[in-house]
């Protein structure tokens, strides 16, 4: 409805409720509704304008308004409010209208309601109401808000809000367009002076006024209110000043003139009238309303208008201060909620960091005149930190003390240390954590602050319905201070670390793989003064340095207070925080407290000192104490906890390393106060005793990783948090909730994590500058200096000898390290200075920090290493490195750690050369190994330098040779003396004496050459002599570099080595000789002038590597052989064809001929451990690359597997270009595949595979050939390749024979070879397919039939071979012998007469291997081995027993068959050969079996196999009738006979298959069954029925059919067919006659035993159906055919109608009035069909009468003339026979009595469909798929109903009709 709509009605309202009392009312309201009636469009348009229609509308109101009556009052308010909508009303009723709404002010609540609504409506809608109406129309709002009713009060305070913010937004509006001069009007502001403003800014101006006068008990000007709450004025001014702010800060005002000027007139009602009323209410001792009132405007104040208003603003701001520390005037009490406002506002207020700054730019900054020297604003922000401070530290009792901070583990009894600092910086965080200890004993452990326990669930501030103050928890303002410390901190931090990253950030230059470089400090003053960021940066500068000291007393404090877990990581972040930003902005002194402040929480000197105890035991103990253990209390029960680190410690560590990582580039000397304090942390985190925690040091790129960023949760979050807390169950829930809620700087805290984080702060070393770089590893080298001195109990400079002092006072940064090389020797060994941990001289640590750092730094900064001047950290680090592991009096693991570390630096170094100039190349070379010298060859009068430990630096030196040859060796440029000459040192020569420790050193020993071996222990020489051999492998890999000279040394060398008895050494060098001095060789063979010398030196070598093929050893046998072939391989291009003659007569073949004698008397043998790897179908490279050691035997067969496979590269790469044209080659192929033969059959099956592929890559070089063959350059290899494929055949038919053969010969003899693994058949195919291929390419044409029918026997033979160890699974797919045996047979080509029928009757056979020759795997009885040394079990389940099934076989035979037999079915030979028997016997197997089949599939949903059976079969018979009649003689009728005898035998097979599991089955699923077995009684009909009359078809098979359907057509189980048919050859005329004369009715005999009805009743109606189509006239094609088959089966129906018939008849005389069961009930609906359709059937003429002959086929279409001779009854009875109707004179006496049944005769309503259903025969193969689909022909023309309509069968009239058919077929008149 729209608003005219109602209107009306409400006037209609008003009229009837004014119809009696009131009838002037109702007058003026009808006279307005006819009004609005008679012209509706032309009064809404002219509605707002004066007129005569607008008094007409406004008249029924005034006066319903006037009656004093409230129902009629409301209507008429209504009936305004509407009017006022339409805008029916001009301004000049406005006035009478606010009247009318005053007068009706004292009425009830309704119209009050009313009309505060009507009055929202009226100004909302008029904004043109300016001035004295607006102000009479506030008045009534104003008056309805002092109502005492709640509902009126609370709805006109709404009112008024919604006006106020009304008129605040027209001076919006207002501002937006030009006003009018008439529109401007001038007004007085507070301070004296005028003003010209518009309408709608006088009206702001005017109640803003007024609200402000209200509230300070003052005269309105503009309103005409005596009186309003000060609490309603304070609110409504809050909500202009929260919505419109922004108005106040741009107001305008107009001249005359309408020019523009900047005006602050709503700015003067804020400062003469808000802020003084504001100032009242705060000093005087107000209420609690209205002092939360005014403390939320003042927020409003400071938040929006502090730079309007600065004088002001820090007047309020002062005065919160005092509110906060607690200052009062002499005898002033506030209340303790006073404080809580004031803390609220400023938490809010600290929270803005654009506040904050500009009030320390507003006040702090201009402290002091710089011209006067006097002061000139309060320092707000200073006072405001201290005040924040003194509030924090003010209970220290109710904060309480953390345990956790004093970390676990540590009695009670434990003093504070003394703390030695050397900084400002160390002093004040001393003082900061002094100031806490000082307070320990005030504190309580019970006490404690968290937001659970402190926050309100709904601030103080926010809580405006509140008459008095609510109750405050005790600890929520220091809650408060907390928060606002935390939000300062971010602040200051948020602002200016951002700003760094952008302007201090160092980028790299595009292009550069230099990482960024960590920022240094940045100071604002030098930023350029037009960068706009330079400002706020001094800003926070000077607030931090001004404010660090009282934030970081107050946070240090706080830090070791009873906290929760999310505040105190909102502190500890804040403390992080600080730390950063003081480094970022260039403050040091700062920044150092801050992080002292961190590593004294991180790392609690007691917890120090109690780990360093002598007294305490070495015991393991856990690093980390989580909350909820005994916390280290005194006292506790169980055991003492070890001492260790508390999960806060552990998070204050892990952001004194975040806070280092982001300060890296600025910490300059002191990084080691830093690194010291990391040192301390990862020995408390690491077990004493143990190895030191640096598992990545020399990783050699820095893992990924950034500092932790925290995240500070908002107040609201708390306090949601806090509530939702408060609410929950049990303290386990609360401890949960903790958890779930933890702080990010908390989570996921623990050793590793903070271990990983010092990691990353290590990693981030990359990018420091090379000063910073310089400071930072200059640090490292002090403090591990310094721990060196303190383990090793004596003076390390006075021992080291000449040079080492001076090399450690080069370490960078050195210096600074004065005061403690000052420290008595006595303190300087015994404590750390600054952490206090006591270390005794007696306990010897087993690493250093210092040095695993340097390596860890090192390795990540090897850029620098290598391309910087060696002073910025070359120097210092390999100097120290060297001083420590030279020095006898360090300790062994350190001097271990020292040499390691050395070591990978030295290894990778020249790894980072590759882009490096030649000579500086050079000279870095040379850098290394010069150090890497001084490290391995110690000078012998080195004091210990024979030791134990010097051994095993030695070897260590060497091991890093082997590091720095295998990865860098082919960049040396220099050096290779100096390395043979290391690697020399260890080989001693054999078969000499040990040098005499006396015997005088030889006086040419090179420089400090050591002692002799001779004086090692052998273990010892072991290790080196091991080492140093694989250093002299990688040098033999650049043997190509090295001059003639370093070569022979090189060869003496190696032939030193390999004299050594140790067997890998031996193999190893061998290789290498061979190997490597083959590759030199070759290379140097190129050149003319010295080939001879250099291929001569080849061949011997090639004799030399075959005396070691057949080593008995199987490694160095192994490494021969790979050896050998290797080298032919890759030289064997360049040989000539003599040597390759040579090769393969006297290298290849003998080779063959010494493993293969191992080899096969293995394979008669059971192996000692047969190889698993092979049997359960791994490949042997697998099985060679196990852990365990193979079996000798198996080694052999490794050998073996491994010659033939190179052969087979051999061949595969050089049998075209070189071998093919040897001229032994016919001979040297012939015993090539002899070879191979004889692998395959007589070798284990570990070789067999391996031989057969060897040999296809010998075929697939030949294919290639052959493919090239045809062009003239390649045409003289055909008589080669011709003898390569037909002499591999040759074998292939012998492997064939052998094959089938070997499949029964396994089992009966011991001496047989192990069974042929599916592995190798799938080889042995591939071969023959490509001989098959390479005589195609070469022919042109396809093997002839003989040969096709060799290789499908030999097929045949793989494919069922009976006794693999590896079968496969072959349900789901084919397997892999399976597979290439059906690509084998479906690549041949049919062409050739014969071919078609071999395939066809091959793969019919494969069809048949699912249900005839499945098999169960026999289990392999694996003798039981030896577990060989330091093996073990494996622990195995019993296997599953395989079955090779055939089904997936199966699956890709049966269609395939029908594929081909389709495509070839032109093709005589198919018919002629008894191939398409083959096919149907094939098919006919699953079709009988059935339900019987295996599953179709695993794991699939494959349909089953006798559904794909049937379709197949289905199409196959419908090709061969009019195949058959196509084919006409030249098929004989005996192959006719045989084909539809096996047609017929598999119909039989479906329709009679045992279908019993059915009945399992859901009824949708058993429908789904039966429709499809229609497809085969379909078929019958137009496939098979046709074609069926053929001449030469014998009766019997005809009559087989007829059985089949008879014994289909059962609807009762357990029947036998003699209740249809006499005999077995259906009946005769004799069993006919003799029913004729009605002798066989009286033979039946009635039953009363119940026999159970088929499950499936439809499909016995299809038969049924067919048999009566079969035997009908109905179909008139090929009339012949069809009248001898209904003449041959017309016996099968008589008889099955008879059984049916005369046993209802003899039933129904013995049961009589019984009641019959449900198998009764079927016989009767069968009575009634068969009625039915006898009724319904038309016999061919004279078929009843053929029947009834001699000879059925002979009369079937021509009858004899009738004998007139016969007496009358036998003519009548010869007619008849002819009849068409002759079935019925058949039935006579039978349908008689049915007819004259007694009783009630059987009846039934049965649907049309069930009585055509041999109308879904005519659908010609179409698949049914429900009886709604079925249309109904009617064949007989009375049924003219569709699916579905019933029609009503009683036998008795059916029995009728059928006997007045025979008197109509008789003549009898009706």
């Amino acid at each position: 409805m729209t608003s005219l709509a109602f209107l009306v009605t409400e006037l209609q309202s008003l009229a009837s409720e004014t119809r009696r009392k009131h009838p002037e009312v109702r007058e003026a309201a009808e006279k307005s509704l006819a009004l609005l009636r008679s012209s509706p469009e032309q009064l809404t348009s002219n509605l707002a304008s004066d007129g005569w229609h607008t008094d007409d509308l406004l008249r029924p109101v005034f006066m319903g308004c006037a009656t004093k009556n409230a129902k009629v009052i409301t209507i008429a308010l209504g009936s305004l409010q509407r009017l006022i909508t339409l805008r029916a009303v001009s301004l000049s009723t406005i006035p009478p209208i606010i009247q009318t709404m005053n007068d009706c002010m004292s009425q009830g609540v309704d119209i009050q309601l009313k009309i505060l609504q009507t009055l929202l409506s009226l100004i909302t809608n008029f904004p043109t109401i300016h001035g004295r109406l607006l102000a009479d129309a506030l008045l009534l709002c104003f008056k309805l808000h002092e109502s005492r009713t709640v509902v009126v009060s609370s709805t006109a305070a709404a009112t008024l809000r919604q006006l106020v913010m009304f008129v605040m937004d027209k001076v919006v509006e207002e501002d937006r367009r030009l006003l009018l001069a008439n529109e401007l009007e001038s007004i007085t502001l507070p301070d004296g002076n005028t003003q010209t403003l518009g309408p709608a800014a006088r009206d702001a101006f005017a109640i803003f006024e007024d609200l402000c006068l209200l509230g300070n008990g003052e005269q309105p000007q503009f309103l005409q209110l005596d009186h309003l709450h000060k609490t309603f004025a304070l609110e409504l001014i809050e909500s202009v000043l929260t919505n419109y702010h922004d108005l106040f800060r741009k107001a305008r005002a107009f001249s005359l003139d309408h020019s523009c000027q900047s005006h602050i007139y709503l700015l003067l009602l804020l400062q003469h009238h808000l802020c003084p009323l504001l100032l009242k209410t705060l000093s005087e001792r107000s209420a609690f309303p209205l002092t939360l009132r005014g403390t939320r405007v003042v927020f409003l104040l400071l938040k929006q208008f502090s730079a309007e208003l600065p004088m002001e603003a820090e007047v309020f701001l002062i005065l919160l201060i005092k509110f906060v520390s607690g200052e009062t005037e002499a005898g002033e009490n506030r209340p303790g909620w006073m404080r809580v406002l004031a803390m609220e506002i400023m938490r809010g207020l600290c929270g803005d960091a654009e506040f904050m700054r500009s009030v320390w730019q507003r006040y702090d900054a201009l402290d002091v005149d710089a011209d006067t020297g006097s002061a000139g604003s309060a320092r707000v922000f200073t006072h405001l930190i201290s005040a924040l401070q003194r509030l924090v530290t003010s209970r220290p009792s109710l904060l309480g003390v953390s345990t956790q901070m004093q970390g676990v583990g540590i009695p009670s009894s434990d003093t504070l240390p003394h703390h030695s600092l050397d900084s400002v910086a160390g002093m004040v965080a001393t003082a900061a954590s002094a100031t806490m200890s000082n307070v320990v004993g005030m504190m309580g452990a019970e006490a404690g602050l968290s937001v659970q326990t402190a926050a309100m669930k709904v601030q103080c501030i926010d809580q405006l319905d509140k008459a008095d103050a609510p109750p405050i928890p005790e600890a929520y303002i220091y809650l408060l201070g907390v928060q606002s410390l935390v939000s300062l901190s971010d602040g200051l931090a948020g602002y200016s670390i951002p700003l760094y990253n952008t302007l201090a950030a160092q980028k790299p230059p595009a292009g550069s793989t230099e990482p960024m470089r960590a920022p240094g400090p940045l100071d604002p003053s030098t930023l350029p003064s037009t960068e706009t960021a330079r400002t706020g940066l001094l800003t926070v500068r000077e607030m931090l340095n001004a404010g660090w000291p009282a934030l970081l007393a107050a946070l240090s404090f706080l830090l070791n207070t009873n906290l929760s877990d999310p505040l105190f990581g909102d502190l500890l972040g804040a403390l992080q925080a600080l730390a950063r930003a003081a480094g970022c902005l260039a403050l040091p002194t700062p920044r150092d407290a801050f992080l002292t402040a961190l590593a004294k929480a991180a790392l609690p000197p007691r917890v120090v000192a109690a780990l360093d105890e002598p007294s305490q035991t070495p015991t393991p103990r856990s690093p980390v104490s989580f909350e909820g253990l005994t916390l280290g209390l005194a006292g506790a029960g169980g055991p003492p906890q070890p001492p260790g680190l508390s999960t806060r410690n552990l998070a204050c560590l892990r952001a004194l390393v975040a806070a280092a990582m982001f300060l890296a580039g600025t910490l300059g000397p002191s990084w080691f106060a830093l690194l010291e304090a990391l040192q301390n942390a990862d020995y408390v985190l690491t077990t004493r005793g143990t190895a030191p925690s640096t598992p990545s040091h020399m990783s050699l790129a820095p893992p990924a990783g950034t500092s932790t960023k925290r995240m500070l949760s908002s107040a609201a979050a708390a306090a949601a948090q806090a509530q939702a807390e408060g609410q929950a169950g049990t303290g386990q829930q609360h401890q949960q909730q903790r958890q779930q809620a933890a702080h990010p700087l908390l989570a996921d805290v623990d050793s590793e994590s903070v271990q990983a984080a010092i990691q990353r702060l290590f990693d981030a070393s990359v990018m420091l500058d090379d000063s910073a770089f310089h400071d930072f590893v200059g640090a490292l080298c002090k403090l591990s200096l310094e721990m060196v001195r303190m383990q090793s109990g004596a003076d390390v400079t006075a021992i080291g000898g000449e040079g080492i002092l001076e090399a450690e006072d080069d370490i960078p940064s050195a210096s600074t390290s004065a005061t403690s090389l000052a420290t008595p020797r006595s303190d300087r060994f015994s404590r750390r200075r600054v952490s206090g941990i006591h270390i005794p001289r007696t306990l010897q640590r087993t690493g250093d920090f210092g040095i695993a750092r340097l390596g860890g730094v090192s390795a990540l900064n090897m850029q620098r290493l290598v391309y910087r001047s060696s002073d910025v950290a070359w120097d210092a680090i390999t100097s120290h490195l060297l001083f420590v592991l030279r020095h006898p009096a360090a300790p062994q693991p350190i001097r271990l750690q020292a040499a390691r570390t050395l070591d990978d630096i030295l290894a990778i170094v020249p790894r980072h050369l590759a882009a490096a100039p030649s000579d500086l190349q050079a000279a870095v070379q040379r850098r290394v190994l010069d150090v890497l010298a001084q490290q391995v060859m110690l000078d012998g009068a080195f004091p210990g330098s024979t030791s134990s430990t010097s051994m095993e630096l030695r070897r260590m030196g060497l091991d890093t040779l082997h590091q720095i040859l295998q990865a860098s060796g082919h960049t040396l440029l220099v050096g290779w003396e100096t390395i043979f000459e290391v690697l020399g040192s260890v080989c001693r020569p054999a078969a000499i004496e040990l040098v005499s420790p006396s015997a005088p050193s030889s006086p040419g020993t090179p420089r400090g050459r050591p002692l002799s071996l001779g004086y090692l222990q052998e273990k010892g020489y072991s290790a080196l002599i091991k080492i140093a051999f694989q250093c002299m492998t990688l040098m033999c890999d650049a043997l190509a570099a090295l001059s003639p000279e370093h070569l022979r040394l090189c060869i003496s060398t190696l032939g030193q080595f390999g004299r050594q008895a140790d067997t890998n050494i031996a193999l190893t060098a061998a290789e290498s000789l061979f190997w490597g001095v083959s590759d030199a060789i070759q290379a140097k063979r190129r050149e003319a002038d010295q080939e001879p010398a250099y291929s001569a030196l080849w061949m011997h070598l090639l004799l030399e590597i075959l005396r070691l093929c057949a080593d008995a050893r199987p490694e160095v046998r192994m490494g021969a052989i790979q050896t050998l072939f290797r080298t032919l391989q890759l030289y064997g291009a360049t040989l000539s064809l003599e040597t390759w003659d040579e090769c393969v007569w006297k290298v290849t073949f003998p080779l063959l001929d010494a493993l293969s004698p191992h080899v096969q008397q293995n394979a008669l043998t059971p192996p000692s451990s047969p190889p698993d790897s092979v049997q359960s179908g791994l490949s042997l490279s697998t099985a060679m690359a196990a852990d365990t050691p193979a079996a000798p035997e198996s080694a052999w067969d490794e050998s073996k597997v491994v010659a033939l496979q190179s052969i087979g590269a051999i061949m595969n790469d050089f049998l075209v270009s070189k071998i093919i044209h040897l001229p032994s080659f016919v001979a040297a192929w012939e015993t090539f595949v002899t070879h191979i033969h004889d692998a395959f059959l007589l070798d284990s099956r570990a070789v067999s595979a391996p031989a057969l592929r060897c040999l296809e890559r010998a075929l697939k070089a030949a294919a290639v050939a052959a493919a090239a063959s045809s062009s003239d350059a390649e045409h003289s290899l055909r008589p080669a390749l011709v003898e390569i494929w037909e002499r591999s055949w040759a074998k292939c038919e012998e492997i064939g024979a052998v094959i089938v053969r070997r499949a029964s010969a396994a089992g009966q003899f011991s001496d047989v070879p192990a069974p042929f693994t599916q592995e190798s058949l799938v080889a042995f195919v591939d071969v023959m397919k490509f001989v098959r291929g390479i005589s195609r390419t070469l022919d042109g044409v396809e093997w002839p039939l003989e040969r096709i029918s060799t290789l499908m026997m030999i097929l045949k033979g793989i494919l069922t071979y009976p006794n693999s160890p590896d079968y496969r699974p072959d349900i789901d797919h084919l397997s892999p012998v399976q597979s290439i045996v059906m690509d084998t047979i479906n690549g041949i080509e049919l062409k050739e007469a014969g071919t078609p029928s071999l395939i066809l009757r091959d793969l019919s056979e494969y069809s048949t291997l699912a249900f005839i020759a499945s098999f169960d795997v026999p289990e392999v009885q694996k003798p039981s081995a030896k577990l060989s040394a330091g093996a073990s079990a494996p622990v195995t389940t019993p296997p599953q027993q395989k079955r090779i099934t055939y089904i997936a076989l199966a699956k890709t035979c049966m269609p395939r068959l029908a594929e081909l037999f389709l495509q070839f079915k032109e093709r005589d030979e198919i018919f002629v050969d008894e191939t398409i028997e083959a096919i149907l016997s094939a098919y006919a197997i699953p079709i009988k079996f059935k339900y019987d089949c295996p599953p179709p599939s695993k794991f699939g949903k494959d349909p089953p196999l006798w559904k794909m059976a049937t379709s197949c079969f289905l199409k196959v018979v419908k090709e061969i009738g009019p195949r058959i009649g196509a084919l006409g003689s030249r098929l004989s009728s005996m192959r006719v006979e045989s084909v539809w005898r096996q047609v017929i035998d598999v119909f039989r097979g479906g329709i009679l298959a045992d279908c019993s599991a059915v009945d399992s089955l859901s009824l949708s699923e058993q429908e789904e069954e039966e429709n499809f077995d229609l497809s085969l009684i379909a078929s019958l009909e137009t496939d098979v029925v046709p074609c069926l009359g053929d001449g030469r078809v014998p009766d019997y098979v005809i009559t087989q059919l007829a059985k089949v359907l008879q014994q289909g057509s059962q609807l009762l189980q357990h029947e036998s067919d003699e209740d249809y048919l006499p005999t077995t050859s259906l009946m005769q005329a004799s069993d006919i006659s003799a029913a004729w004369d009605g002798k066989a009715d009286g033979e039946a005999v009635g039953s009363t035993v119940p026999r159970p009805a088929v499950s499936r009743e439809r499909f016995s109606y299809w038969c049924l159906d067919l048999l009566f189509l079969i035997c009908s006239d109905t179909l008139k094609d090929r009339e012949a055919s069809r009248r001898r088959v209904a003449a041959l089966n017309l016996p099968a129906l008589i008889g099955r109608c008879r059984a049916t018939l005369a046993g209802y008849v003899a039933d129904e005389k013995l049961r009589g009035n019984l009641p019959f069961p449900r198998q009764v009930t079927v016989r009767e609906e069968e009575l009634l069909y068969v009625l039915h359709k006898l009724r319904e059937l038309r016999l061919w003429q004279g078929s009843l009468w053929a029947a009834l002959s001699e000879t059925p086929t002979k009369c079937a279409t021509e009858q004899p003339a009738i004998d007139i001779s016969l007496p009358p009854s036998g003519l009548i009875a010869d007619s008849v026979k002819r009849s068409s109707r002759a079935h019925l004179f058949h039935f006579y006496t039978l349908l008689c009595e049915i007819a004259s049944v007694p009783r009630k005769a059987p009846s039934a309503w049965i649907a049309v469909d069930r009585l055509v259903e041999s109308d879904r025969l005519t659908n010609k193969g179409k698949e049914p798929t429900g009886v709604d689909q079925v249309h109904p022909v009617g064949r007989s023309g009375r049924l003219g109903s569709g699916p579905g309509h019933l029609v009503s069968l009683d036998a008795r009239v059916l029995a009728q009709e059928c006997l007045k058919e025979i008197g109509r077929e008789l003549g009898v008149p009706r």
